[in-house]
């Protein structure tokens, strides 16, 4: 007997082709079948539905889509002066102009980390492999690890579970790499990835910490060619420490220093 779909099921479905909107647009039928996991004539009746509705948009030439007014419409409410995007800008900019490099903001959807915003400095060679709303698996990414790292062990664990036919694609980034990863993030206060995501590429990011039990709310973290991050990391990292603790300020926060060991704080001193 034939297994017939659940609404949940159509729900999620709907869901993984505006997720993919959301990361990447405008995207041909075929581009959001692949990216969404569907077969083309699924992915073509929901969006048929979602158009209807405005949730997406057919462009004109009848072939790509992109988010359509009624998520406008639903963002809208939240632009609030407590966005994190208008309390993380300034500190985005002024690190920009600290490093010279690509700076991101990152937060946690699900089991990835979106980027929702970016700010490019003047150096000539930049970071611009990761846009605004571009996402990706949780501990792959500077930032994105910093969102995971502190999260509790058996999450983390369950987490990279989940992820782990996505990681197949960063070879560098299996779920021993990124547990060997976070471990030593936690030991340090600070993220730092050479090479592992793209070659030639680095990264150093840090969480912004939400209230006391801890929980990341975001991370803000710097790219650049490997040289450049290796060369500068106390300087970039006592930036990216300052600016995390005055986003945690603005949302009337507590200080947002990752906690680092004793014996880590002895070393630096």
């Amino acid at each position: 007997m034939p297994i017939t779909s659940s609404p949940l099921n159509a729900i999620q479905k709907a869901c993984g082709i505006l997720r993919a909107l959301s990361a990447k647009a405008p995207l041909r039928l075929s581009e959001i079948t692949a990216a969404a996991g569907l077969n083309k004539v699924t992915t073509l009746r929901i969006l048929d539905t979602l158009v209807q509705e405005g949730f997406v948009r057919r462009l004109d030439d009848e072939a790509s889509y992109v988010l359509g007014p009624e998520i406008q419409a639903m963002i809208a409410p939240l632009q609030q002066p407590s966005d994190i995007r208008e309390m993380a800008r300034p500190s985005l900019v002024r690190l920009a102009t600290l490093s010279e490099d690509t700076v991101l903001l990152s937060v946690r959807s699900g089991n990835e980390s979106v980027c929702i915003d970016r700010e490019v400095g003047s150096f000539p060679i930049r970071a611009n492999y990761l846009d605004f709303g571009s996402r990706r698996p949780l501990g792959v990414g500077a930032g994105s690890l910093a969102l995971l790292a502190w999260a509790q062990d058996r999450e983390i664990d369950a987490v990279l579970e989940a992820l782990a036919p996505q990681l197949q694609s960063y070879p560098r980034m299996t779920p021993e790499i990124i547990k060997a990863e976070v471990a030593t993030a936690r030991e340090q206060g600070y993220t730092l990835l050479c090479d592992k995501v793209v070659d030639g590429m680095a990264a150093i990011g840090i969480p912004v910490f939400q209230g006391s039990n801890r929980v990341p709310m975001a991370a803000i973290s710097i790219a650049a060619l490997t040289d450049r991050i290796r060369t500068r990391v106390p300087e970039l990292l006592e930036g990216l420490r300052r600016e995390a603790e005055f986003i945690a300020r603005a949302f009337d926060l507590p200080a947002t220093r990752a906690p680092s060991r004793p014996s880590q704080r002895r070393k630096a001193k």
